[in-house]
Order: C-alpha cells, then sequence, then structure tokens
C-alpha cells in the first residue's frame, strides 16, 4: 500500500521558511511525492516530522498568519 500525502490541504508557502504551510514540504518535495518512491517518501515525511519538531508543531498545520 501507498504512503499518503501530508497534505492538509492548507497549500501556502512560507516565504520565510520555503515550507508549505500546512504540510510543511518544500515545493520540490511536493512536486515529487505523487511520482516518488515509497522510500523517498518517508525520507520527506522524516524531514517533515524533523521541521515540525524544529517549529513547535509537532502532529499539526503551522499556524498561519492572520
Amino acid at each position: 500500500m501507498s504512503i499518503p500525502s501530508p497534505c492538509t490541504n492548507v497549500c501556502r508557502m512560507s516565504p520565510d521558511t520555503g515550507w508549505c504551510e500546512g504540510c510543511q514540504r518544500t515545493i520540490d518535495e511536493i512536486t515529487r511525492w505523487s511520482r516518488t518512491t515509497d522510500d523517498d517518501r518517508r525520507d520527506i515525511l522524516a524531514a517533515v516530522a524533523e521541521r515540525r519538531e524544529r517549529s513547535g508543531a509537532a502532529g499539526r498545520a503551522l499556524e498561519t498568519r492572520a
């Protein structure tokens, strides 16, 4: 079974981090997701988990600015 996308449908790129404010992936990670291997997807998810941990957003999408 394929690994599901971490997309949260909050698709805005942060100019400060270069990550999507919803899923914390980079543009490169987002665009290659649908055509990459499950091993690469696991690597992307590990990078996302590390970003969320560093930003204090573990387990949730980053809050967006009003």
